[in-house]
């Protein structure tokens, strides 16, 4: 069987779709499928009826995807080529269309529910804002850090020493099944290109943990004391857990590039997926236990207590709908100079579209990935 459509078509869809019923749980609770909720309306029977709804939705729809995703998988078998392809890439895309349709569905009624109900009429709307996490961020996290650099080092060393030694000619791709299918002469750019991988992708995740320590915070200003204290240990845990990850990708690299410069004519698919299993394994779970921004972390004041008792500012967060497009999934103002901003339905941190400097980052890492998968 081929390992890599039976990952791709049967896990990663089921991956993304338990993910998709979690997520709802995951996000602030003044935001709703992306829509701003004042604490008053959170519960709002339609809000409860849209959870239901939408996991209704992925229930049926989802065990259909997974359905088609394991026929597609045993209808392949070990075959390579595009059927492998697309078994691979068809069923992890419908899973991630059918938690968008239901998504924006749930998004849509309830920001009809809240425009007819007036849910902010004659309510005190404001922001808060930490300048601290730019003015005095935590260290950033070397210690974390040390394991993929280390790696990316370690493999470069190793293709230095081993270089006159390699085949003449590389393989430098493998399908599925773990068979090599390309092949490519030896040279700098051929032997050294997983190592130029290692160092893009870790290069991208330090700075994006750097970024993120010093990015605007979601704060709730009825209590911004105790929300900045609970991003600042949301931002530490899930830094490290990114970290995490880029060690696990470098590991799987350094792995491939064994095989590569032995002249390999197979390799085993499970050992080289095990460690990036396991990076993704950390980030999921660490985003369960602390939700978006940390909503789902107990405690969070300043004096280590649990908030309470910081009192309420009477302010309610500011009803900020307008920038979000796309159903609440694309974040554009031009007012607003963060480059980072903390998504709306989901874990992490997406661009700032309406802030060039984020339109630039953003081209960037597209162009990045565009030569990694050209090398590759």
């Amino acid at each position: 069987m081929n390992v890599a459509v039976v990952v791709s078509g049967a896990l990663v869809p089921g991956f993304v779709l338990v993910l998709s019923w979690l997520m709802p749980s995951l996000t602030p609770p003044d935001l709703q499928f992306g829509v701003r909720i004042p604490a008053a309306r959170r519960q709002e029977a339609v809000i409860a009826d849209q959870l239901r709804s939408y996991r209704r939705w992925l229930a049926a729809w989802g065990a259909a995807v997974l359905a088609a995703g394991c026929a597609l998988v045993l209808a392949v078998g070990d075959r390579n080529g595009g059927a492998a392809v697309a078994a691979a890439l068809l069923p992890a895309l419908a899973a991630l269309a059918v938690t968008l349709a239901g998504y924006v569905r749930a998004r849509r009624v309830i920001l009809a529910a809240k425009r007819a109900g007036g849910w902010y009429d004659g309510l005190r709307q404001g922001v808060a804002a930490d300048t601290s996490l730019r003015t005095g961020p935590r260290p950033f996290p070397w210690l974390w850090a040390l394991p993929p650099v280390l790696l990316t080092a370690a493999t470069a060393v190793i293709g230095a020493v081993r270089y006159d030694a390699m085949p003449q000619r590389l393989p430098m791709h493998f399908g599925g099944d773990g068979t090599v299918d390309r092949f490519a002469e030896k040279s700098f750019a051929a032997a050294f290109t997983p190592v130029l991988s290692q160092l893009g992708l870790t290069v991208l995740i330090l700075a994006v943990v750097w970024a993120v320590q010093r990015g605007r915070a979601d704060l709730d200003p009825a209590r911004p004391a105790t929300s900045a204290a609970r991003h600042r240990r949301y931002v530490v845990r899930l830094g490290a857990a990114l970290l995490v990850m880029a060690a696990s990708v470098d590991l799987s690299m350094l792995l491939a590039a064994l095989k590569i410069w032995s002249g390999a004519r197979t390799v085993p698919p499970v050992p080289l997926l095990a460690p990036v299993v396991f990076g993704l394994a950390v980030v999921t779970v660490v985003a369960v236990r602390t939700g978006q921004g940390g909503t789902r972390l107990r405690g969070g004041a300043a004096d280590g207590t649990d908030g309470a008792a910081e009192p309420d500012t009477g302010l309610v967060h500011a009803d900020d709908d307008r920038h979000w497009r796309a159903g609440g999934t694309v974040y554009v103002n031009r007012q607003d100079p963060a480059m980072l901003v903390p998504k709306r339905f989901g874990i992490g941190w997406t661009v700032n579209l309406g802030n060039p400097r984020a339109v630039l980052l953003l081209a960037l890492v597209a162009a990045l990935v565009v030569v990694l998968s050209l090398a590759g």
